[in-house]
């Protein structure tokens, strides 16, 4: 029997969630690679947006299971294929479905780093993200440092990573490390609302965005100047783009303003 589930609760919303509560979430290799597996599937299946959350009330996702990692380097046998790491990374940050961290308890290790490669991350207010590889006597293998370094730079990174403590979902937020936080209880209901409206964009142009970001971080500024441009050009002239801007600027020629344009229901006033 697996661990990880793929829902449907909205038009183009994959939700995925890893429930194994025998290792409360820890990431096991054959959990991490079912994980991953799930997420090719809910691309090929039609995701837009997929949501990553969390069935063990408490935890996140957990950092490596030490079980498998200790039989991995002792040449013992592990309970998967330990390719679902980078899988899941390169799943998350490189393909055209945005994604999105339900963080709705604690996360450590590889889980923070499957965190840090998710496009956007909404976390609970309890919530502390630690990347304590340093006191198991290990290092960060798939973006603890080099990926987190980017999301909120050298100083708290380096403490991070090189003392291994805890952080708080409200630091982190206010070093730009996640977008939201969100009462306890609520993250969940919170990204599928933010993912159902993401989804709602068109397709092209949200996958079209998700290719810049993701490889404005790997190119020097001119030359991701240059790409955004190119990627541009793929899908801002075909006809459901230029359905769409005729349906804006209709609005704009009735007399509407931005806010009610783009925002409305989302700012106050």
């Amino acid at each position: 029997m697996g661990v990880v589930t793929l829902e449907w609760p909205a038009d183009g919303v994959a939700l995925v969630t890893m429930t194994n509560p025998a290792i409360n979430n820890h990431g096991s290799w054959a959990g991490i690679h079912e994980l991953w597996q799930t997420l090719v599937k809910a691309r090929e299946d039609g995701a837009r947006v997929t949501v990553l959350a969390s069935g063990v009330p408490g935890h996140w996702f957990e950092h490596a299971w030490l079980r498998d990692m200790l039989n991995m380097f002792q040449g013992k046998e592990v309970s998967g294929p330990a390719d679902g790491w980078f899988g899941c990374i390169n799943e998350l940050s490189k393909s055209p479905v945005v994604s999105i961290a339900a963080i709705s308890g604690d996360t450590s290790g590889g889980g923070c780093e499957i965190g840090w490669a998710c496009d956007l991350r909404v976390a609970e207010e309890q919530v502390y993200f630690s990347q304590p590889e340093v006191r198991i006597g290990v290092g960060t293998g798939i973006g603890g440092a080099s990926r987190l370094v980017r999301l909120i730079g050298r100083t708290v990174a380096a403490e991070m990573v090189l003392d291994g403590g805890a952080i708080s979902a409200q630091r982190l937020y206010e070093l730009g490390g996640i977008n939201k936080v969100v009462p306890q209880g609520t993250a969940l209901e919170a990204v599928l609302a933010w993912a159902t409206r993401l989804a709602g964009h068109p397709p092209d142009a949200l996958a079209g965005m998700k290719r810049m970001l993701a490889q404005a971080e790997e190119n020097p500024l001119t030359e991701a100047i240059k790409n955004d441009q190119r990627i541009f050009q793929e899908f801002s002239g075909k006809p459901a783009a230029l359905a769409r801007m005729e349906e804006v600027q209709a609005k704009f020629d009735a007399g509407a303003g931005i806010r009610e344009t783009y925002w409305l229901g989302e700012i106050e006033g």
